[in-house]
């Protein structure tokens, strides 16, 4: 496949919680990112059927989740949480997952929306889509354009 056409395949970017993961799309090529969803989850689980959906939907070449962190960088109990979320949609979808530090991205969010005239009531459905696009995006800005990563795929840079 030339190096365009796997730049333009999508990324799907994940920002794990116990009770509700967003999801965005984005592409390299572009650098443009889109939020998307919002999955439910119980018991720390998505509805892994409706990320399949997605997944199959989509098509994307790998998978971005968001790493949370403490302020200084440390492990926080929601860490090991979004780790085992991401071993998870590796092991499922043999896709890769790229981690991304997303400290202060639902902060962001949050206050992209308020500045947008968004109420703190109706920020709730769409918050978590907005932190997963805070989210891919960084690792779109982060991402050299001529790099290879471990698999000697164009564009898709090291793993974080």
């Amino acid at each position: 496949m030339p190096e365009a056409s796997k730049r333009s395949q999508p990324l799907l970017g994940f920002d794990y919680g116990e009770r509700r993961i967003g999801v965005a799309v984005g592409y390299l090529e572009t650098g443009h990112t889109h939020p998307l969803t919002t999955l439910i989850a119980r018991n720390d689980q998505p509805d892994w059927d409706e990320v399949s959906r997605l997944l199959q939907e989509w098509k994307p070449k790998a998978l971005v989740l968001g790493l949370p962190l403490n302020m200084d960088g440390s492990d926080n109990p929601m860490t090991a949480k979004a780790r085992k979320f991401g071993n998870r949609l590796n092991g499922r979808y043999n896709l890769p997952v790229h981690m991304v530090d997303e400290r202060l991205t639902t902060h962001l969010a949050s206050q992209a929306l308020f500045n947008s005239g968004v109420s703190a009531s109706k920020q709730r459905s769409v918050i978590d889509q907005l932190a997963a696009q805070q989210i891919l995006q960084t690792y779109i800005t982060e991402q050299p354009l001529n790099d290879k990563d471990k698999n000697g795929e164009p564009g898709l840079g090291p793993e974080h």
